[in-house]
């Protein structure tokens, strides 16, 4: 099955996630909705990837965001260079760097938190899709 993933999540600030994640990720608006059943919201992502963000906000009853640390999402970025640039771009878009809860991404990663809590880990290495027990 290939499917499209679709992460969709409350935040607390649309217009403040949305300027970070673009920026951060270099990811674009793809869609946007007001006052839809009372919900407000964006879409984040970019051509040819096979995911992206939707940040929700109701009107009636606002939704506090409440991820763990250990609600993460993660992207495995290979070259060095360019995993070092984004890092640094996340830093710039208002990410904070923290320590991962699992000290697994710490080995070859760096986690970043944004304002509501949720967090994003860059990980310098390739996913390998393996069948499990291989």
């Amino acid at each position: 099955m290939h499917s499209h993933l679709r992460i969709a999540r409350p935040v607390s600030n649309i217009q403040k996630s949305c300027d970070m994640y673009c920026i951060g990720l270099n990811i674009s608006i793809m869609g946007k909705f007001e006052d839809h059943a009372g919900f407000d919201g964006v879409i984040l992502g970019a051509s040819g990837v096979d995911y992206h963000f939707e940040f929700t906000y109701c009107r009636t009853h606002p939704v506090l965001p409440m991820p763990t640390s250990e609600d993460v999402n993660v992207f495995y970025i290979p070259v060095k260079t360019e995993w070092e640039a984004v890092c640094n771009r996340m830093l710039k878009a208002g990410f904070e760097f923290v320590d991962s809860f699992n000290p697994y991404w710490e080995v070859n990663g760096r986690t970043f938190q944004d304002h509501d809590g949720y967090r994003i880990v860059l990980q310098n290495a390739s996913w390998k899709n393996r069948p499990v027990g291989s």
